[in-house]
């Protein structure tokens, strides 16, 4: 009945956290897609040439960058001071986008380390703690449920305070890029900058949403399991 009552609360509570986060995935999609705008930035330097100018901006001369043309995600790879570039050049968020992982590579190391090594720990540990449970070694489900929760509130705190800085810094630094540059008019940057804060707004939301959302799916998938097998 305790595992019931636990489900039941977190499904509320996905539930009440969607609606009070008034976003739409479906908006913020409709947002990134604006053909005017991408042929414009479809016209500015490679992805390569922006993220090297963008790095060199921040002040680092060593994080690598390589593109990865069957992929729809960058990322900044701590583990090999890497910047991957995914197939955006159709989109004019390309250039936000690249000034996001630029970001990200300056932030403070010991958080990208730990953010690192805590998120596989805690996917393996989850792992761990459902097999065990699977095969009755875990008796006390309610407390690796807690346990889990508390490794949960931690990965969340720590990835949403890197994405929210690096997101809410991004178009600044992409609408520096687009005027010391000169890529075009002041009029058509303030329009990109414009979208780019529309995107924001809404992006925002949904990653929190996002991060949050998958940690407590996580517990319930795991409660589930523990009315199973226990």
């Amino acid at each position: 009945m305790q595992y019931i009552i636990l489900i039941a609360i977190l499904v509320i509570v996905l539930i009440t956290l969607s609606i009070i986060s008034s976003f739409n995935l479906k908006n913020i999609k409709q947002l990134g897609n604006n053909k005017v705008l991408d042929e414009l930035v479809r016209r500015f330097p490679s992805n390569i040439q922006i993220c090297q100018y963008l790095l060199k901006k921040v002040g680092n001369n060593h994080t690598k960058i390589k593109e990865e043309k069957d992929s729809e995600t960058s990322l900044y790879l701590i583990a090999n001071d890497t910047i991957s570039i995914a197939n955006i050049n159709n989109t004019y968020t390309r250039v936000q986008t690249i000034a996001h992982e630029c970001l990200h590579s300056i932030q403070n190391k010991k958080m990208l380390w730990f953010n690192f090594i805590y998120s596989n720990i805690f996917i393996i540990s989850y792992i761990a703690i459902v097999i065990c449970t699977i095969f009755k070694i875990i008796k006390n489900g309610m407390f690796w449920n807690a346990v889990i929760l508390i490794m949960a509130i931690v990965f969340y705190f720590i990835r949403s305070m890197l994405e929210i800085d690096a997101m809410l810094k991004a178009r600044f630094l992409a609408k520096e890029y687009m005027e010391e540059n000169k890529l075009t008019s002041q009029g058509n940057i303030e329009i990109i900058v414009k979208e780019y804060d529309k995107l924001n707004d809404l992006g925002v939301k949904a990653t929190c949403y996002y991060l949050l959302s998958g940690q407590i799916v996580k517990i319930i998938v795991y409660a589930i399991i523990c009315i199973i097998f226990i």
